[in-house]
């Protein structure tokens, strides 16, 4: 399946029922397109099964808590929607997308409380987010946006809105060649990259950030698993600008990204190490077991 994504074959589940692919629309005064009143899940499932779905369903419940309302569908009316997805359009490997978000109803200003809540899963064909950077080490530039403070905004929460400075950031940063960008934080500490956590080694430990004021993503929280299983020391902590000059090796987590080798942020070059490597296999394996 290629093309525009309104312009596809198959169906997405909207609201309950399974809807032909390009009668899935919406109203243009849908609250959601005009104040950002959604939020969403990017799950990949392998070999007909999607990985850790039901942790990415209570995630959506409470991101949709986060920015105050509620989906009005169980975890398990959720769960069987997206087995029905996967199952009607006949993937094994796919990306399966779940975004909720308030419609077009009696309010059409920033309060929105008597709009009804909606929710849409869809799945498709989506191969390596980086392309080949999983062999050579994806290329970031560094964004001259920064992750806002908690109190700003609802940091935890996947939320459409948040994503407005990661879009603009990978858009300059492919205008200069590069796969992505990485953000520091409203303090200055270094985040993440647009749509992934990032990790460091030095010295055969790990140092990856903080998340107090963006996502924990839940591949993030896999590869920290995965790490300590094997012994590995991980330091979650601030990690400072200057310090990116002393790590030797660095990668990406996250569903859409899965384990993506860094060789470059700006002008600081790592290598595609041995523990890069390996937990990418690693990943890769547990992934489809």
């Amino acid at each position: 399946m290629a093309g525009a994504y309104d312009d596809r074959d198959g169906q997405i589940w909207m609201d309950g029922q399974m809807t032909p692919w390009r009668e899935a629309n919406v109203h243009i005064l849908t609250h959601a397109l005009h104040y950002a009143s959604s939020v969403f899940e990017g799950e990949r499932a392998y070999n007909g099964k999607i990985f850790k779905s039901r942790e990415h369903s209570e995630r959506l419940k409470r991101s949709a808590q986060m920015i105050d309302f509620e989906i009005p569908w169980t975890i398990d009316e959720i769960e069987a929607a997206k087995v029905e997805v996967l199952a009607r359009s006949g993937l094994k490997d796919a990306y399966v997308r779940a975004i909720a978000w308030r419609g077009a109803g009696e309010d059409m200003g920033v309060a929105s409380a008597r709009n009804p809540v909606r929710l849409a899963i869809a799945a498709w064909e989506w191969g390596a987010y980086y392309g080949d950077a999983k062999t050579k080490g994806a290329k970031l530039d560094i964004s001259k946006w920064k992750r806002p403070s908690p109190e700003t905004i609802p940091s935890h929460a996947k939320a459409a809105g948040l994503y407005m400075i990661c879009t603009m950031s990978k858009h300059a940063a492919e205008a200069k060649g590069c796969s992505d960008a990485m953000m520091f934080d409203y303090r200055g500490y270094v985040a993440e990259a647009t749509g992934a956590n990032i990790f460091f080694v030095k010295d055969g430990e790990v140092h990856t950030p903080d998340p107090d004021c963006f996502l924990n993503g839940i591949t993030r929280q896999t590869v920290i698993g995965m790490l300590k299983d094997r012994q590995v020391k991980v330091h979650e902590r601030h990690i400072m600008p200057e310090e990116l000059e002393s790590f030797e090796q660095c990668w990406l987590t996250g569903t859409a990204a899965e384990v993506t080798p860094v060789g470059k942020i700006g002008d600081y070059n790592f290598e595609v190490g041995s523990l890069t490597r390996e937990i990418s296999d690693s990943y890769e394996k547990l992934v489809r077991t």
